[in-house]
């Protein structure tokens, strides 16, 4: 190391490099964050009880359009939606990304959806 006294110059043998900033991400850790969570529905108690009530069970293929039909709902606007998938039918908070309810469409006879801004046909 170089000897270096009181009221000297110091003059280093390399030159000070400049630190490059980074380009800000686009996104932010939280809104990357509130679009990871939102990539997959999750079930109220409710719809889970339902679900056990009727024997069903969904596939993956079956999650995926599920998935798939919240993020379409999201994009139109929607807030709480009905979703129908062959024989089943869910009514989902799309803005908590949660299933509220699932039932068979066999059972909906005579049943009335309420409190819904938007159906999706999946």
């Amino acid at each position: 190391m170089a000897n270096i006294q009181v009221n000297q110059v110091y003059h280093p043998k390399q030159p000070l490099r400049t630190v490059q900033k980074q380009e800000p991400s686009k996104t932010s850790f939280a809104d990357q964050l509130k679009q990871t969570l939102q990539s997959e529905v999750s079930f109220s108690h409710h719809a889970k009880v339902r679900l056990e009530q009727h024997g069903i069970s969904l596939s993956d293929s079956q999650l995926q359009k599920l998935n798939d039909g919240v993020t379409t709902a999201r994009e139109k606007g929607s807030k709480e939606s009905l979703m129908l998938m062959k024989d089943l039918a869910f009514v989902v908070s799309v803005k908590n990304n949660k299933v509220i309810t699932a039932m068979k469409q066999e059972g909906m006879e005579n049943q009335i959806v309420t409190n819904i801004d938007s159906a999706l046909i999946l």
